[in-house]
């Protein structure tokens, strides 16, 4: 079967072109081998998801890995600290269902994830992380993916706080070798998402998280690496160092926003009134046009940016005077308004000045700013 772009879900090696992310794993890797707790937080669409994967097939031969993801848990799993700690175990089992784990382990997961304890408690489950964690015969990454989806603020910060007290007594107690999240949020802005605004934590889970530098956007190489893959098979005769080129130049290496253009260009482009073969569609003219095509419609990236703007008008304010007013915005770390921009992919910074991320997001941007009939901020 042919491979293709993929632009939803997890991407997959045998059945997808994909940039070759090796020397982002083998940074990663470093980390989890100093045993360093962290978020991969980055903006929607920007391939945590599928970062995570191939980083448990990545660690599998040293580590014991042990992947969930909160989007599997529903409202009424966050109700009570009893009811998620079922939750939390009976996924767990699920996904540990192909592992050899302790007989005694096996045995007081299933106990808390049924209902022949009325009441089980958090702390009662880490008790039985340090025992696993005591007995396996290699050391266990627990990795957590869509960590910010969580519903109830509460029962949340008792597990990231539980999360921090096994970690910091790691060295008395055993327990998880590292830790990893993955979500929009980092450890920060997970801090600001869950506790209102003023309230004081002491003990604070937020402390104790090692930065994550690892920059997971498309370099043009990267780029160029995964059209040769489809030059491969298809033999299009693309330049493929400066079609490459063109794309990151729209992109930034936004990774949505590449794959979308390449799958544009593979499946509705080449072939068109315009292009009439793949030879004539991978070029930079087809590029152009592919980006035409993505400012005007709808997809899953641009519906998630327009609710974060709808959400917080002060990012709106700050995005409509960068492009509407021209105004130029320096960079300061404790500018909690930039932080969000950051944070949601909206902007970079070049030259200690923030910037609009992209040439795409800056042209959907200015459209939806000059054609809305909302005034962009009071």
């Amino acid at each position: 079967m042919a491979k293709i772009f993929n632009v939803t879900a997890v991407c997959l090696p045998d059945i997808h072109y994909m940039v070759d992310i090796t020397e982002r794993l083998c940074a990663i890797k470093e980390m989890v081998d100093r045993g360093d707790y962290f978020t991969i937080n980055r903006a929607r669409q920007y391939g945590k998801t599928t970062t995570m994967y191939a980083l448990m097939d990545f660690l599998k031969a040293e580590y014991t890995v042990v992947y969930l993801d909160f989007q599997l848990l529903g409202e009424a799993d966050y109700a009570s600290e009893s009811s998620f700690v079922r939750a939390f175990c009976k996924e767990l089992l699920f996904v540990c269902e192909d592992m050899e784990l302790p007989t005694d382990v096996k045995t007081r997961l299933r106990g808390m994830a049924s209902n022949e304890e009325e009441s089980v408690r958090m702390a009662d489950m880490f008790v039985v992380f340090s025992n696993w964690c005591r007995q396996t015969a290699k050391p266990i990454v627990l990795m957590i993916d869509e960590v910010d989806s969580a519903s109830n603020n509460q029962v949340f910060l008792d597990f990231l706080a539980q999360l921090r007290g096994n970690y910091i007594r790691r060295r008395i107690k055993p327990a998880f070798q590292s830790v990893i999240l993955a979500g929009v949020y980092d450890i920060k802005n997970l801090k600001r998402k869950f506790v209102p605004e003023g309230q004081h934590m002491t003990n604070s889970p937020w402390n104790i998280a090692a930065d994550y530098l690892v920059d997971m956007s498309f370099s043009p190489h990267d780029i160029a690496g995964m059209l040769k893959e489809y030059e491969k098979d298809y033999h299009t005769g693309m330049d493929v160092d400066a079609v490459a080129e063109r794309i990151y130049e729209y992109t930034a290496g936004y990774p949505f926003l590449v794959s979308r253009i390449c799958k544009l260009i593979d499946e509705q482009i080449a072939g068109s009134e315009r292009f009439a073969d793949r030879a004539s569609a991978w070029t930079e003219s087809g590029v152009t046009e592919a980006v035409g095509r993505i400012l005007n419609e709808k997809n899953t990236l641009f519906e998630s940016l327009q609710d974060k703007i709808d959400s917080y008008p002060e990012l709106r304010q700050m995005l409509y005077s960068l492009l509407m007013n021209g105004k130029s915005i320096s960079y300061n770390p404790d500018d909690a308004v930039v932080d969000i921009a950051l944070m949601f992919g909206f902007v970079k910074v070049e030259d200690f000045k923030v910037v609009v991320a992209n040439r795409i997001f800056e042209t959907r941007l200015y459209n939806a700013f000059l054609t809305s009939r909302r005034l962009p901020f009071r």
